[in-house]
């Protein structure tokens, strides 16, 4: 299994970000080692002191495929969830600065918490999703996919093309404008269309 994440898939996350919008979609990976299921609780790790959250909604492919048409994208995920791309900012910026790769600010362990998946039949159109983050009750990010600058479909070609897909693997499909530092002792909650299906606390 592989975590693959979409970065500025939203256009006004990347211009609070102060990044160009990409002409196509940009994608790095996390480890399975940076997986967080069930609820269970994220632990502040001690070499960040700007851990940023950003909310994310997540498609688990269903079957393998390489080099996938667009058009047949959508038969390749069945259903869909909520996470959050954790990302150590001021690890980032000091890689950023030196022209370094930033993985260590993002792929570390437990940076990829992920909530419930529900099936992609009941939802009616994945083109029209809300999507919102909460923090000890008061709202962070609120994003909906029909402002997705690349589409699920798009996405999944477009990988494709370079990384085979294999059943199970997640794809994190960007955040919207929003994101900001947490800290020890918040309570995180994810919705999707009003339905909660992130819930966890940091310490």
């Amino acid at each position: 299994m592989k975590i693959i994440c979409i970065g500025r898939n939203y256009a006004e996350h990347a211009r609070e970000m102060k990044s160009e919008i990409p002409a196509e979609p940009v994608f790095f990976m996390k480890p399975d080692t940076a997986l967080l299921k069930d609820g269970a609780p994220f632990y502040f790790p001690d070499f960040t002191n700007d851990l940023h959250h950003e909310i994310e909604i997540v498609l688990k492919i269903s079957k393998a495929g390489k080099c996938i048409d667009e058009k047949f994208a959508h038969k390749y995920y069945d259903e869909l969830g909520l996470g959050i791309d954790f990302t150590a900012r001021d690890i980032q910026q000091q890689c950023k600065q030196k022209g370094l790769p930033w993985e260590k600010a993002k792929s570390f362990d437990h940076s990829a918490p992920v909530g419930q998946f529900i099936p992609k039949s009941k939802l009616k159109h994945v083109n029209q999703l809300d999507f919102t983050l909460e923090i000890n009750g008061e709202l962070r990010q609120k994003g909906n996919t029909n402002d997705l600058l690349f589409s699920f479909d798009k996405i999944i070609a477009y990988v494709s093309q370079f990384v085979t897909l294999k059943t199970g693997d997640l794809i994190f499909t960007g955040t919207p404008e929003g994101v900001g530092p947490v800290k020890r002792g918040d309570r995180v909650i994810g919705f999707l269309c009003s339905e909660i299906l992130l819930d966890f606390e940091i310490k």
